[in-house]
């Protein structure tokens, strides 16, 4: 994968840093819908899996260290996830779901190319390669950018 290609994707992955800074302050408490998840548990949600990936494999594989990513129980991750909503304000929400962005993309652009598609042993013997994890985590932030778009849209227009 050339350098181009890959700074098309961690542009579109860097799409979710100008969204979160555009969410307006009275929808952040808003559920996506019935029985669904408020607008800050969600920046939370991604925040968390940012930084989880930071620290267990795009920062170790830029150190040449091992990759410690494992596969997590997604159900007890989310509801930490929204427990550590409640104990940031909005902005703070912001302010770290934008730094660990930030910090994925400036790692990946200061590797070497090959390093982008090369396979990493996880902490489970299973791969993990840097490109996927970006294709898997741009559908997951579109499906959610969509979701708060909606919710967005619906109190523009007093729904």
């Amino acid at each position: 994968m050339s350098k181009c290609e890959i700074e098309i994707l961690l542009k579109e992955f860097g799409s979710w840093l100008d969204f979160v800074e555009q969410i307006d302050e009275s929808i952040w408490d808003k559920p996506l819908g019935e029985g669904k998840w408020a607008v800050c548990d969600v920046v939370s949600h991604i925040l968390l899996w940012d930084r989880y990936f930071y620290e267990e494999a795009i920062k170790p594989i830029a150190e040449e260290k091992p990759v410690t990513v494992e596969h997590l129980d997604f159900d007890l991750f989310n509801q930490e996830a929204r427990e550590f909503a409640k104990t940031k304000t909005n902005h703070e929400l912001a302010k770290l779901a934008k730094e660990y962005r930030k910090c994925i993309i400036n790692s990946i652009q200061e590797q070497p190319a090959e390093k982008f598609t090369r396979q990493y042993k996880d902490a489970q013997g299973n791969n993990f390669v840097i490109e996927n994890y970006l294709k898997d985590f741009i559908w997951h932030d579109q499906h959610h950018m969509k979701q708060i778009a909606e919710i967005g849209k619906k109190s523009r227009i007093g729904l």
